[in-house]
């Protein structure tokens, strides 16, 4: 009886799990059918249907949204990691090439991480990345943005409490973070997002992290830093 409870309990848990991939991926299909030109709406899509197992869609999505947004990192390595699930492994190679360098020049450390041992594990060289110039310091005003690589006027105070918005403060400019602002506004209206509602709260959360290019392993590194 104890079994049967137990494989009971796990289908449920993979049909609720089921339900959200399938609602996730109805969200986004409407965003990127509402704006087409929306990268961040392609990337989330690919990545729905990644996590749903549906590589054939994820790979399409996830190169709409690379060929929208070059320097969109994280997008190159899903595409990597779903074409070489496909064994498309030519189409793989040069993703995870391109991908690399585009991370390295924008200091993207975890996506590049990710996608050097993707190619470690297919034995495949790790592409050489041009040196980086020496980089100017950085005034009491300004930062140097993640997004763009480019100095730009810091914001004046964290725009969220914790430790995101200690990240975002550290890392992105005044010029992203207005950026931004217009693209969570269309996320708003295009999801119909309410903020009363914990879980709407969150879906603007994470498009804004994947937008700005934040992973959840380099927030959590970030915030065990002294």
């Amino acid at each position: 009886m104890a079994d049967t409870r137990h494989v009971s309990r796990l289908c449920l848990i993979a049909y609720a799990l089921a339900m959200e991939n399938t609602e996730r991926i109805d969200q986004w299909k409407k965003m990127t059918e509402a704006d087409p030109q929306n990268a961040m709406g392609w990337f989330s899509l690919g990545s729905a249907y990644r996590e749903a197992e549906q590589p054939e869609d994820a790979a399409a999505a996830l190169r709409r949204a690379v060929e929208l947004d070059a320097g969109l990192s994280r997008a190159y390595q899903l595409l990597g990691q779903v074409l070489i699930k496909l064994k498309r492994m030519d189409e793989a190679r040069q993703v995870l090439t391109d991908g690399y360098a585009v991370a390295a020049r924008r200091g993207d450390v975890m996506p590049q991480r990710a996608m050097a041992s993707l190619m470690e594990l297919q034995r495949w060289e790790l592409p050489k990345t041009a040196q980086a110039a020496p980089q100017e310091s950085a005034g009491a005003d300004q930062v140097r943005d993640r997004r763009t690589g480019q100095m730009g006027t810091r914001l004046p105070d964290p725009p969220m409490r914790g430790p995101l918005g200690k990240f975002i403060f550290e890392n992105y400019s005044q010029q992203t973070w207005r950026e931004w602002i217009g693209m969570g506004t269309k996320v708003i209206n295009e999801l119909r997002l309410d903020f009363s509602n914990p879980q709407h709260q969150e879906i603007y959360e994470q498009h804004m992290k994947e937008w700005l290019g934040i992973s959840d392993d380099e927030l959590a590194e970030h915030q065990g830093k002294p």
